[in-house]
């Protein structure tokens, strides 16, 4: 069997405020703007009728890495009360490769961006062994998805 992720689609509370964080902090692009119709047997969320917008976003290639953003229009999907300070079960983690993780900080900053981590060096040890630095961020979007962004600094 040959599977290839190619894209993941986050429920947002606000498109507008989402497509903001995406395209200015990630750099991502329109590739799709619709609303529909669900038809109900295909996700796990709202119900058949319900009227949604998805956007789907992408990176530099053509086909993986994009990311869906899914707001329900009508009738509004209910938001948990919170949005997430941190990771557990059921949460995914966004891992970014950057070349300036520095910016990506200062543009989520400037939207007002819950920061966990600012700019700081790490390194980790490569599935070769090697040892790879990293200047690194860790931030949540609007809606508590976890992303952390790493821009490579030399490998050792």
């Amino acid at each position: 069997m040959n599977n290839i992720v190619k894209r993941t689609t986050l429920i947002v509370r606000d498109m507008d405020i989402a497509l903001r964080w995406y395209r200015e902090v990630l750099g991502l692009s329109i590739y799709y703007d619709k609303n529909f119709t669900l038809a109900g047997d295909a996700l796990a969320a709202g119900k058949t009728g319900d009227i949604t917008r998805l956007v789907i976003l992408k990176c530099e290639h053509p086909e993986i890495g994009m990311i869906g953003l899914l707001q329900w229009l009508d009738p509004p999907l209910p938001a948990p009360a919170t949005v997430p300070t941190g990771v557990t079960y059921g949460n995914p983690v966004f891992i970014v490769s950057t070349d300036d993780a520095a910016e990506a900080h200062r543009r989520a900053v400037a939207l007002g961006t819950r920061v966990h981590a600012a700019p700081h060096e790490s390194s980790v040890t490569g599935a070769d062994g090697s040892t790879m630095h990293f200047l690194g961020t860790s931030l949540f979007d609007p809606d508590g998805y976890f992303y952390e962004f790493n821009q490579l600094l030399r490998v050792e």
